[in-house]
Order: C-alpha cells, then sequence, then structure tokens
C-alpha cells in the first residue's frame, strides 16, 4: 500500500493526516488523489467505509487559494448525516491549511447558513438545500474549481438526479467533477458523459472489502417471535454498540420502545424526527450512554461510527445492497463485527439473493433460550467482577468482605455479588405491529421498487410538496407498506 507522504502533498495535509493515525492509503485512496492532484475527473466506484472522502478532499483542500473569497469546493451528499461527517472529515483534514467546511441541509436555519457561507471555501450539502440557496442567489459558485458528487447512486434512489443535473449545470463550465458511486445504472453513467470532461475510472472490489471483516448469521424465524429473538440475542452476544435496522419509521419507534420497557439503553432514529433530536441520539450512541440505535436505513445512511460491534437486521432490508450498506455499520477501521439477519420462512429466496451479491455464505444461528439468555448476562456479571478484581484498589473492602466472611461462605457471598451484577430481565409481553415479508418477485429487480426513494425524497428535497404523516401513533393498526424510512 501506498504511504500518504510518497504523494507530493503539503505539509499542512501531511501533518493533518499524521494526526488522525493515518498513514496508508485506501485502495480508493491510492487510485484517486494521483488522479485528483493532476486535475482528472474522476469516477470511483466505491461504497461507504473505504476512505472516499479522504481521496477526494485531499485534492480539493491541496486547490483551495486562501486569497481567493467564495466557496471554491462543492460536495454534494444525499442525506444530512452523510454532509456532516463528510464536513467533518474535511475540516480536519483542512484544519492545519487554515481550510473551513461548512454542512447546509434542510431542517436548520437558512439565515444562520448565509452568514456562515461568507467564511467557508468548501461546502457539503444535500441537493434539495443547494437547490434553494443557488435559486435563492444566496451562494455564489462562480469560484468552484472542484464538483463532488457522493454516493450518487443513492441520490438516483431518492429521486434526485434531475436536482444533481441542475446542480452541475449552475457550475463554471472548467471545473473539476468527481463522481462516486457503489454502482453504476445508466443514469450515472449518461452524467458522467454529458457532463464530466474524459473522466477517469477507479474501481475498488468494494463489496467485498465491505463484509471482509464481518461474521454474518441469519435467524429463520416467525414474524412474531422476532422480538423475543433480538432480545435474547443482545443479552448473550451484550454488544458494547449494536445498531438495530427496522424497515420503516413505525417499526423504529416500536422496537425502541419495546428495548426501552425491557431495560435496554435504546433509541431510535429516523427521517421524521427533528434535526436537533437526531444528533441528540447520535451524540449519546458515540459516547455510549445509548448501547442500541434502531434505525432505518435513511437514517443511518452516512454514519462513521467505528465502534459498533454488531448490526441486527430486525426486517430484512428491500434490494441486497442495502443489506451491503447495512452490514458496513460495523467491521470498520480493521476490527471485526457480526450482523445476524431475522428472516421469515417466505424471506429465504432474498436471503439467497445476498449471499450471491456478497459471494459469501450467511450462517444460520439458532435461537437462544430464555435461560442461555440470562446465563449470557451472568457471564458479563462475572466479566465485571474479575475486571474489578484485576484493576481496583480493593484494600479498602477487604475487613468488611474478611466481616462477612466470618458470618456467611465465601460461595453465596460471591453468588450474591454476582446476582446484583446480573441483569434479569423478563420478558415483558410487548406489541408490535406486523410487517409483510419481501416480495422476492420485486427483490430479484435488485431496486425496481426503490425509485425515486420511497418517500426518501419527501424527506430531504427541497421544495417538494411532502405527503402527510399520521403522528397519532395508534400502534394497533396494521402496517402501511408505504410508511417508509
Amino acid at each position: 500500500m501506498t504511504k500518504f507522504n510518497s504523494l507530493g502533498l503539503s505539509d499542512p495535509i501531511l501533518k493533518a493526516l499524521d494526526h488522525m493515525g493515518f498513514e496508508e492509503t485506501t485502495p480508493i485512496q491510492e487510485q484517486t488523489i494521483p488522479l485528483g492532484m493532476e486535475g482528472h475527473d474522476v469516477i470511483g466506484q466505491a461504497q461507504t467505509g473505504t476512505g472516499k472522502t479522504a481521496a477526494f478532499g485531499i485534492p480539493m483542500i491541496e486547490k483551495v487559494d486562501k486569497q481567493v473569497r467564495g466557496v471554491q469546493g462543492l460536495v454534494v451528499a444525499p442525506t444530512r448525516e452523510l454532509a456532516i461527517q463528510v464536513a467533518e472529515e474535511l475540516n480536519r483534514l483542512g484544519k492545519n491549511a487554515g481550510v473551513r467546511a461548512l454542512p447546509i441541509y434542510g431542517g436548520s436555519n437558512m439565515e444562520r447558513q448565509i452568514r456562515a457561507l461568507k467564511n467557508n471555501e468548501i461546502v457539503v450539502a444535500t441537493p434539495g438545500r443547494l437547490l434553494d440557496h443557488i435559486r435563492r442567489k444566496t451562494i455564489k459558485l462562480e469560484q468552484v474549481h472542484t464538483a463532488v458528487l457522493d454516493e450518487a447512486d443513492e441520490m438516483l434512489n431518492m429521486g434526485f438526479i434531475d436536482d444533481i443535473r441542475d446542480i452541475l449545470k449552475a457550475l463554471p463550465e472548467e471545473r473539476q467533477t468527481l463522481l462516486f458511486s457503489a454502482t453504476m445504472p445508466k443514469e450515472i453513467r449518461d452524467i458522467a458523459t454529458t457532463l464530466m470532461n474524459t473522466p477517469k475510472e477507479v474501481k475498488t472490489k468494494s463489496k467485498e472489502m465491505t463484509v471482509s471483516n464481518i461474521d454474518q448469521y441469519y435467524v429463520e424465524i416467525a414474524e412474531k417471535h422476532k422480538f423475543d429473538a433480538l432480545t435474547r440475542l443482545l443479552d448473550l452476544q451484550s454488544p458494547d454498540l449494536a445498531i438495530v435496522f427496522g424497515r420503516t419509521k413505525r417499526r423504529v419507534d416500536e422496537v425502541a420502545d419495546a428495548l426501552q420497557v425491557r431495560g435496554f439503553r435504546a433509541e431510535g432514529i429516523h427521517g421524521d424526527l427533528t434535526q436537533g433530536k437526531r444528533m441528540s441520539v447520535l451524540k449519546k450512541f458515540k459516547e455510549g450512554r445509548v448501547e442500541i440505535l434502531v434505525a432505518t436505513d435513511v437514517a443511518a445512511r452516512g454514519l462513521d461510527i467505528s465502534d459498533v460491534t454488531h448490526v441486527y437486521n430486525f426486517d430484512i432490508p428491500q434490494d441486497p445492497e442495502s443489506y451491503v450498506h447495512r452490514i458496513g455499520r460495523t467491521g470498520r477501521a480493521g476490527r471485526k463485527g457480526e450482523s445476524i439477519s431475522f428472516v421469515t420462512p417466505r424471506e429465504k429466496d432474498q436471503l439467497n439473493l445476498i449471499e450471491k451479491l456478497t459471494k459469501k455464505k450467511v450462517d444460520k444461528l439458532r435461537v437462544p433460550s430464555y435461560k442461555e439468555a440470562q446465563k449470557g448476562q451472568q457471564d458479563v456479571a462475572v466479566t465485571k467482577l474479575v475486571e474489578k478484581l484485576n484493576a481496583e484498589d480493593i484494600n479498602d473492602y477487604k475487613q468488611a468482605a474478611s466481616d462477612l466472611m466470618d458470618q456467611y461462605e465465601g460461595q453465596d457471598l460471591v453468588a450474591a455479588a454476582l446476582k446484583m451484577l446480573t441483569v434479569e430481565r423478563q420478558e415483558t409481553p410487548v406489541r408490535l405491529s406486523s410487517v409483510q415479508p419481501i416480495s422476492t418477485k420485486n427483490a430479484k429487480g435488485g431496486k425496481s421498487k426503490r425509485g425515486g426513494g420511497q418517500g426518501r425524497n419527501n424527506s430531504y428535497k427541497g421544495n417538494q410538496k411532502k405527503r402527510p404523516y399520521n403522528k397519532n401513533n395508534n400502534r394497533n393498526r396494521n402496517f402501511n407498506q408505504k410508511d417508509k424510512g
């Protein structure tokens, strides 16, 4: 692998990379950075987690002229979370060079964004909010020399393809354009042909990379037994941080509430939450104050939390590509990860499609019994007790322990201590709305049913009229397949 210091990068960038702990490039960085530095347009086929932000960010920052006022670099990203994540990494990369990146997205104060635009050389924007600024003439793009389309296929799925064309047409003709996409459907190829200048192509074995560090399992189970199976697996496996994926916003709310009822530190995140609430939940999850994040695909897009140990697909996703993105939330930065998918008997064909795409066998997992789950929590208590014994100064407690030993048997004392430390979870009855199984006929077409994003563009797209959302949380109504992420 190539070292960053062999690529002719400036000292401020090299210092930033050193501070971030990066010494060697990833495959996408190794191929893209030299092309970007030479000014070529680039089409990169890569997924989240492969290091593409630095791949396009480093050449962009290197080209920023501090003597020029205005936006010089533009990144277009499909979701708020991804826009924020990309801006944060660009700010880390550009800190020593004095280059700043600003995320702009719907749901935040427009006037504050307008003021901030005057002081940032790079803008990372969602399509709808960026078009709002362009139409209001509150953003000046005359100085943009580098434009990046990040996760272009996802923007296509969300119904943003026409917006992307409008944005590119609003930029200077003499610019460098870099496009990154996990897949290359015809509409994305058309952009490369009509709005890019003889682009160079870069490909990585993204799907194999994404799942190589992840042990994949599935549980074949009836819909009504899913939740008990989930809580037993959580108790047995005791993940440090876990993400549970639900297919709809309603599903996420119900599963998160039910986990809390059974004593788990869980919270949900989806597109109908306010931006402030979403950021608050993510902050608690990153800090470990929430151990389980329940999320829709849209809300979890672009999350970059390296310590996630387990991903649970409570609902199997609509297409195999989404499965790869979901389980890619774990197994990051060289760590091992584990994914468990709940599959109803009618969804086995969908699982076969996933195995074909990822070229990896998904092993069957047996659901633990209630007693096995409880034993798992006892094992956690034993570990905690031994860690205290080895790591803590317990001298001040030895006299009290000696007094207790004079009155009680040592085995009884240890047993009592373990009982205090063990989470004794009762399987309190919960009620979840049922979901229809994935239609394998639709699934075989991969993305045949996603088209404009199944409501995704309603949450994110600029001036499009939003569909009405029933805020009355009637938990007993039948699951509606249109109630998406």
